[in-house]
């Protein structure tokens, strides 16, 4: 077992079973050990790829739904431009050079922070956004009761990373899922004997049968919940772009871990890993609607980015740097094909009830 594995091991044996959402929770951010504190996880040198990193056409897309959202409700004359999880900050890069383009007067209404709670990756979008048109500052946790004005929010694969509890059903209950130390002395899935009380997955969803998973983001329908009501009260508007489901689809397990592209155990070496699971956009939008927001989508990526214009805004880049058409031919094809990223991501927008319906939706 590598060295935070070892700490969890201790932890479980003196204290009990932990919850897959505090599993989840400490091998992404422990203090010593976790992936985002250690590692540097983007790109194709790193675990997985976003979005952002895939093309500028992405960011630039989503600066613009921003500069409309804005005008939309009036072109107030300050606001808050928050960006939740923000990768190296090449979003945000992308999204103040594509307003600055069209609406200077955009940028210079806002105040933009950076919700990072990694000092390695602060490091980096510090480095990423240091000629940015506007001053840039961060903050471990986003403190919405401090804020006032229109509050405009970015996050893009940030829900995915907030931790999940799992709920398995036995018979006519559900019992939760959690991790402890085996027999072997190795961190491994068992289940609690005790039922879970009173709990009610999404409705929409089939009846749930013996064997079913039920995964839950307490914290993810809470912040969600809480952004709808700032939103709802103060203006504004929030995106949320990630990959998961509708409520549509029955139960299953969702929960993954990716090293170096490719998928591993999840328990097997903590900290070492990205551990995500996929969003429940129902869920995010119950709980929006809870908040008192309007709600559209959850619409797929590619047809969200087809309707903000990503094929003419590809096809003018070809034209400027004829060498690179297939490359972001390619780039495009990733964002927007059904088989890559176009159909598993999902964007969904919060809006106050008064606000017209935003672009791409």
């Amino acid at each position: 077992m590598n060295a935070l594995a070892q700490r969890l091991a201790g932890l479980i044996r003196a204290q009990g079973p932990l919850s897959v959402a505090q599993f989840m929770a400490l091998a992404l951010m422990d203090p010593d050990y976790g992936y985002y504190t250690q590692q540097d996880p983007f790109g194709a040198d790193g675990d997985f790829i976003t979005a952002p990193e895939v093309s500028q056409m992405f960011g630039e897309l989503l600066g613009l739904w921003l500069v409309q959202a804005w005008r939309n409700q009036g072109s107030a004359s300050a606001l808050r431009l928050i960006e939740l999880g923000p990768g190296r900050g090449t979003m945000m890069a992308d999204v103040l050079r594509a307003a600055a383009r069209v609406a200077p007067e955009f940028v210079a209404a806002a105040e933009v922070t950076l919700i990072e709670a990694s000092p390695r990756l602060r490091a980096a979008q510090q480095q990423r956004l240091a000629t940015a048109p506007v001053t840039v500052s961060w903050s471990p946790t986003l403190k919405l009761e401090a804020l006032s004005g229109p509050l405009f929010v970015l996050a893009n694969e940030f829900f995915d990373a907030l931790p999940v509890r799992q709920f398995l059903r036995v018979g006519e209950k559900w019992h939760e899922r959690v991790v402890t130390v085996g027999r072997q002395g190795v961190l491994e899935f068992a289940i609690a004997p005790m039922a879970a009380q009173a709990l009610a997955p999404t409705p929409g969803r089939p009846p749930a049968q013996d064997g079913d998973l039920f995964e839950l983001c307490p914290s993810g329908l809470a912040l969600c919940e809480n952004l709808a009501a700032t939103i709802a009260r103060q203006g504004g508007a929030a995106l949320i772009i990630d990959y998961g489901y509708d409520g549509k689809v029955g139960f299953g397990d969702t929960l993954q871990a990716l090293r170096t592209h490719h998928p591993v155990p999840v328990l097997a070496d903590p900290g070492e890993a990205d551990v995500t699971a996929h969003v429940d956009f129902a869920a995010l939008a119950l709980s929006a609607r809870h908040g008192g927001a309007a709600v559209y989508g959850p619409r797929p990526q590619g047809a969200f980015l087809t309707a903000l214009g990503i094929g003419p805004r590809c096809a003018a880049l070809a034209r400027s740097t004829p060498d690179a058409a297939t490359v972001l031919r390619r780039q495009l094809d990733r964002l927007c094909a059904e088989d890559q990223m176009g159909q598993l991501f999902k964007a969904l927008a919060l809006l106050p009830q008064h606000a017209p319906r935003p672009d791409g939706f």
